[in-house]
């Protein structure tokens, strides 16, 4: 029995993202429960056979041979042409329908029609998304107008949630993306969207100046970044839903 026909195993069963140490440790399990069995029977006066040697030799399996098995996995996937991937979010790995197939995967769901971010909502989620945590104030002194409205939307859509508060005066909220965002986005971490090392530099206007003025090339970089991290497989429907 291969690893990667293991691993395709517990992804197919699970109904959550499994990590590479999860993956392993639940492997390594198998292998401990069969052994703990042999021992019992031993004890008991009983002579089992040797455990086989293709599940002994997956007793220290690691993260990194998960790692692989996964690539082995996906490289059958893409050599049989099938319509789902593996891949990886921040809770952990995943079957999903690759998004060339959206389209039909979407008329399982009628009464689900897929919605757009206005400009200024996505101008908001993208700050959010490379400055996080930020605070209202920090937002609206690069947008220069309110956005309670926007950031209203963002919290309805699960796309952002409260992080905690500022160490600040009045104790202001902080925003942070959700999971859901790094999902609708096929990213795994902050660090995958485009320029992220160098738009998380960017000097903003600081919240409180007597003239708030939005940094409009600042924002317009944080805008096209945003809308160019158009959503990969992920935005495809979960593999085991479809």
């Amino acid at each position: 029995m291969q690893l990667s026909a293991i691993v395709e195993a517990l992804l197919l069963a699970s109904q959550n993202p499994l990590t590479s140490d999860e993956i392993a440790r639940l492997v390594r399990a198998r292998v401990a429960e069969a052994e703990d069995v042999r021992a019992r029977e031993v004890e008991e006066g009983k002579a089992p056979a040797d455990l086989p040697e293709w599940l002994t030799g997956l007793s220290a399996t690691s993260s990194e041979q998960i790692a692989a098995a996964i690539g082995t996995i996906n490289a059958a996937y893409e050599e049989g042409g099938r319509a789902f991937t593996v891949l990886e979010r921040p809770k952990g790995w995943k079957l999903y329908t690759k998004v060339e197939y959206g389209d039909f995967v979407r008329q399982l769901f009628p009464g689900r029609k897929p919605e757009r971010l206005s400009g200024p909502a996505m101008e908001t989620l993208a700050i959010i998304a490379y400055r996080q945590p930020i605070t209202k104030a920090a937002i609206e002194a690069v947008r220069g107008v309110a956005c309670d409205g926007m950031i209203q939307k963002l919290l309805d859509r699960d796309l952002i949630r409260i992080g905690g508060r500022a160490e600040l005066p009045g104790r202001p909220l902080l925003y942070e993306t959700t999971d859901l965002f790094f999902e609708h986005f096929g990213i795994r971490t902050i660090d995958d969207l485009p320029n992220a090392s160098e738009l998380r530099k960017v000097k903003l206007p600081e919240p409180g100046d007597a003239t708030p003025k939005p940094d409009a090339d600042a924002e317009q970089q944080l805008a096209l970044s945003a809308t160019g991290a158009a959503p990969s497989a992920a935005a495809g429907s979960a593999a085991d839903e479809s």
